[in-house]
């Protein structure tokens, strides 16, 4: 109901009282409220005039006032950017840019690789909710006892062809120590598969690779172990030239595989109770969008063994160009024996 056809005075009242307590967008005007229905009702009633929850919920409404939550919205990855830190975030989205076009270009791979969120096994509450005559049952305390285990899932998102591949490592609880980790070891294997399974096929003969990750975890910049596990995977082993750009610290939901995998994933599986790995699997593979998003889900048994770093000897053994632009995020990696070339900005 129009908030024109209630009294011009519980309009004024309402917009009165909500003088103090009110944020919002200046650009869109909307606003919302500190205060609640309830509230702001036994306010008016206070003055004499009767009106009911459902009515000022209509006047609300009509002024555009809604309920909003806290929005991460502010990149400040955990602390205060200097202008200089800030100047240099832009110049690395400016170049991940810049290198998906000279890349795409030329029909080079490129892919984004990140850890999703691990998600404990067995018959507990996902948060979420969907169609069912009958709500799931499941335990009343999340305790890791009571689980099968954690299952970390490594994505890979092939940008050029919009697909998805997730590699969900299985890490076994003994009490609550988890025995596998998501390790650099997993995560260049990881990408290995992917090569093996799907690159190959679709590279028409390519030797490069283009790969975007965040700044930290198992494939973080700071990460002795990944750029190891890269030259000796990857590289030696296959051949291939390696190319990596990770994105500013703190700033891992700009990665491509975020908004474009894994959040579909986490809407497909809502509300569903990860009780096995067969049911991870089954919503990860069933997961698809409009724009043609297909995924491919495998299981990973393999233990990885957590904490290991790579000695002074392999790291001055690595084959590494860094290049001009932020060359602690921008790096390519090259095989034994291929001399490396001087990388330009093309930011």
């Amino acid at each position: 109901m129009s908030c024109e056809k209630k009294t011009p005075d519980i309009i004024d009242l309402v917009s009165d009282l909500m003088k103090y307590e009110t944020a919002g967008d200046p650009m869109t005007n909307l606003r919302w409220t500190r205060k609640t229905i309830g509230k702001i009702t036994k306010e008016i009633n206070a003055t004499g005039i009767n009106v009911g929850k459902t009515t000022v919920a209509n006047i609300l409404k009509d002024l555009d006032y809604s309920l909003k939550s806290n929005v991460k919205k502010i990149s400040n990855g955990g602390k205060k950017i200097s202008p200089e830190n800030q100047e240099k975030r832009d110049t690395q989205y400016n170049y991940i840019k810049n290198m998906i076009s000279e890349f795409e270009s030329e029909e080079i791979p490129m892919i984004s690789c990140d850890t999703k969120k691990k998600e404990v096994v067995g018959n507990f509450k996902n948060n979420g909710t969907r169609l069912k005559k009958l709500a799931d049952l499941v335990n009343d305390h999340d305790f890791l006892s009571y689980a099968l285990g954690k299952a970390a899932p490594y994505g890979i998102y092939d940008i050029i062809n919009n697909n998805g591949h997730v590699y969900v490592g299985k890490h076994p609880l003994v009490g609550k120590k988890i025995l596998s980790g998501d390790t650099p070891e997993f995560a260049v294997e990881c990408i290995e598969k992917w090569w093996i399974t799907y690159g190959l096929t679709k590279c028409k003969g390519k030797k490069k690779l283009l790969i975007f990750v965040d700044a930290g975890g198992s494939n973080g910049y700071r990460n002795s172990m990944w750029k190891e596990k890269l030259q000796e995977v990857l590289c030696n082993k296959h051949g291939l030239e390696v190319t990596v750009c990770h994105y500013p610290p703190g700033a891992s939901k700009w990665n491509l595989i975020e908004h474009r995998l894994f959040s579909e994933i986490s809407k497909n599986w809502k509300g569903v109770p990860l009780r096995d790995y067969e049911t991870i699997l089954k919503y990860i593979m069933t997961t698809t969008t409009s724009t043609g998003l297909t995924v491919d889900a495998t299981i990973v048994d393999k233990i990885y063994e957590k904490g290991l770093k790579a000695t002074p000897e392999q790291m001055a053994q690595l084959n590494i160009e860094r290049h001009e632009t932020n060359p602690n995020w921008n790096y390519t990696i090259r095989p034994y024996g291929i001399k490396a070339s001087v990388k330009k900005s093309v930011a």
